[in-house]
């Protein structure tokens, strides 16, 4: 087999995925969730007691992983998961109101880290990468796609072809409890693959979400010799030119910080507003701001506008070598000004928590800690995709592109994929 690292563009090849039964679950909604780092303690129990066979008893196992390995292995020796016949790709579509989006999943050819093939645009960390690689290496398996853009110039083969097969009868289909409808096709003619792979092979795709799986599919592979199915990966392929993504805001909890302190210390540096307890009217007034702004809450009732940061101390902050675009991204201000140079608190996943899109959920979660909540815009694709095209990465967790695939409905395992 040849090393993909040497290949001149994107490899995403047919294999033969594992799917669930859908006579042995109550129904594919039930068994699928999101990705697992957007699954809460709330949302993981519910998930939990949906449906026994629920995808999240996988991705996010209660004991460790050699509890995830068998009961994969239990549920395909039970039929509850069975493995397709034909090598294929998978046409994807995601829809409802205000989302329309397809692409392509296949297995992906994984890159080193110096490849210009396959970009990242956010740092990853090694606790998470530990965490992927210890689940992958367990069940021998890819549980969930990661998320790749790449742009089709609005007219790519592969796009053109992924819509005429979403005008067939769908392998499958389900609509999720947000109200968003999944549907899947089997793409199995080997002349039709020869043509997406030819299509792609001169292409770059930018990491939406998954850089942390990327990275361990990419530790994976270093961790074996020689060919295997681990050069590959599992992925979802989306055409940015004709579907563009949405790009949502990740937002913080600073457990144990108090909003008056949080305020009082910004000051130094931001000039602050006291807005109320409106939470509508308070982001409406964050989206209209023009430059770096943050909204800040917690146990007080009032909400905080932190805008007009000291450019001086900005730049003092700024690590050397940085793009002024990367300079000027909300979340290099955060985490390079704010967080630790007034705030005086160690910028990592102990100290500062993630939400991903819901502001109110950010709001709760800071009330529960005694924390401050920091509300954020979302950043601008465009500024994203200039700098990692310039070779930056944005500081973690700044970007949350949608829609994202759904878990379950597609699994790789690498005895099932042997090449």
């Amino acid at each position: 087999m040849p090393d993909v690292t040497t290949q001149p563009g994107l490899s995403l090849e047919p294999f033969r995925a594992v799917r669930y039964a859908s006579s042995k679950v109550s129904s594919l909604a039930a068994v699928t969730s999101p990705p697992y780092d957007l699954i809460d303690e709330e949302a993981l129990k519910r998930f939990m007691a949906d449906e026994p066979h629920n995808i999240v008893r996988l991705i996010l196992p209660q004991q460790d992983y050699g509890d995830a390995a068998e009961t994969l292995r239990s549920w395909l020796a039970e039929g509850v998961l069975t493995v397709d016949a034909e090598p294929a790709l998978y046409a994807y579509e995601e829809a409802g109101e205000g989302v329309l989006q397809r692409g392509l999943i296949g297995a992906l050819g994984v890159h080193g880290p110096g490849s210009q093939v396959i970009l990242p645009h956010e740092d990853v960390y090694p606790g998470p990468i530990r965490d992927r690689l210890a689940l992958m290496t367990a069940t021998r398996a890819n549980l969930e796609p990661i998320f790749l853009l790449y742009d089709g110039e609005g007219a790519s083969a592969t796009s053109r072809l992924v819509d005429e097969v979403a005008s067939s009868p769908p392998l499958l289909e389900t609509s999720t409890g947000d109200d968003v409808r999944h549907r899947l096709w089997a793409i199995t003619d080997p002349a039709v693959h020869a043509s997406i792979a030819a299509d792609l092979r001169e292409r770059q795709a930018l990491i939406a979400d998954g850089h942390h799986r990327y990275a361990t599919y990419q530790a994976l592979r270093e961790a074996n010799e020689g060919p295997g199915p681990w050069d590959y990966g599992l992925a979802l392929l989306v055409d940015s030119s004709a579907y563009p993504p949405h790009l949502g805001a990740i937002h913080r909890v600073i457990p144990n910080l108090a909003v008056s302190d949080a305020v009082r210390l910004a000051k130094a540096a931001f000039r602050t507003e006291q807005l109320g307890p409106d939470l509508s009217t308070a982001l409406e007034r964050l989206a209209a701001q023009d430059g770096t702004a943050f909204l800040l809450g917690g146990e007080e009732d009032d909400l905080f506008l932190l805008t007009d940061p000291d450019q001086a101390q900005v730049t003092n902050s700024m690590p050397d070598g940085t793009s002024p675009r990367w300079r000027g991204l909300d979340t290099a201000v955060l985490h390079r000004l704010l967080i630790p140079e007034l705030w005086h608190i160690t910028d990592d996943e102990a100290n500062v928590h993630i939400v991903h899109h819901d502001a109110e959920r950010a709001l709760r979660k800071a009330r529960r800690t005694n924390g401050t909540a920091v509300i954020l815009n979302p950043l601008q694709v465009a500024d994203v995709l200039a700098v990692a095209a310039g070779g930056e990465k944005v500081p973690r967790k700044s970007t949350s592109f949608g829609p994202k695939p759904r878990t379950g409905l597609v699994l790789r395992t690498f005895d099932t994929d042997r090449r």
